[in-house]
């Protein structure tokens, strides 16, 4: 009887792991390694986006639907560019060729611990918001002769926008360890952003929340000693490679 139980148990317990084999390994979730839970709250930090149907949010379509009208290919084209790259690099390549994360071991560090910290500031606020995208409003702006969309994203998430909330948060932190070229990487850091409309993915309120955002949380994290100090890491391996004075 007992020989049968011990059977049973040893079924059961392949039959379990070659489920989970099937399944993938299991995700891991990003853990904040600066801040605590709910230390930067969207609803203190943002304004809730026009209600829709508003004077407000009937604006912002009309805003989508003129900067469809007047993009052209080129324009596009960079915004394709933009949504596929979430990363520093797209902010940095106003730089110089030796700005290169794999040669730059400490700032790369630095900037994939800002992008855990942004990415995860942008999805709380997501999750508080819950906006409709675009398309989802308005359908006409998914067809081919009005918008054609770079990425669909996922539906409901559409303020703050993720990608622009990291450009501003890249952008300020990369200008303050380069800051001969501050005025370059902050434009493109716009640029980036405006990216978003051009793909017509997300409302004009859903990158100005992200500059807030982004700004939020570059301030609290340039006052921690932990991130102050790779951050002068960083900054010491970027003037070693003559990318910043």
């Amino acid at each position: 009887m007992r020989s049968h139980s011990l059977s049973l148990c040893l079924i059961l317990t392949l039959a379990a792991s070659q489920a989970t084999a099937q399944q993938g390994p299991t995700k891991t979730l990003p853990v904040s390694k600066f801040f605590k839970a709910g230390e930067l709250d969207a609803r203190l930090l943002l304004a809730a986006p026009p209600a829709e149907g508003s004077p407000a949010a009937l604006a912002e379509l009309a805003d989508l639907r003129a900067i469809a009208a007047s993009r052209t290919p080129e324009r596009l084209a960079r915004a394709q560019h933009d949504a596929d790259v979430e990363n520093v690099t797209a902010i940095a390549d106003v730089l110089s060729a030796d700005f290169n994360l794999e040669r730059l071991p400490k700032t790369a560090k630095l900037f994939d611990d800002l992008r855990t910290e942004e990415s995860m500031a942008a999805k709380a606020a997501k999750k508080v918001f819950n906006r409709p995208r675009p398309w989802e409003v308005d359908p006409n702006l998914s067809s081919e002769a009005q918008l054609k969309a770079c990425d669909k994203g996922a539906p409901k998430t559409s303020y703050p926008s993720g990608h622009a909330t990291m450009g501003w948060a890249a952008g300020e932190l990369l200008a303050n360890l380069v800051p001969s070229r501050a005025q370059a990487i902050l434009a493109r850091s716009d640029d980036y952003a405006q990216s978003r409309l051009v793909c017509g993915v997300h409302f004009p309120k859903d990158v100005q929340a992200s500059h807030v955002l982004a700004t939020a949380v570059i301030t609290r994290l340039m006052v921690l000693p932990a991130f102050q100090a790779e951050v002068e890491d960083a900054r010491a391996e970027l003037t070693a490679a003559h990318i910043a004075p």
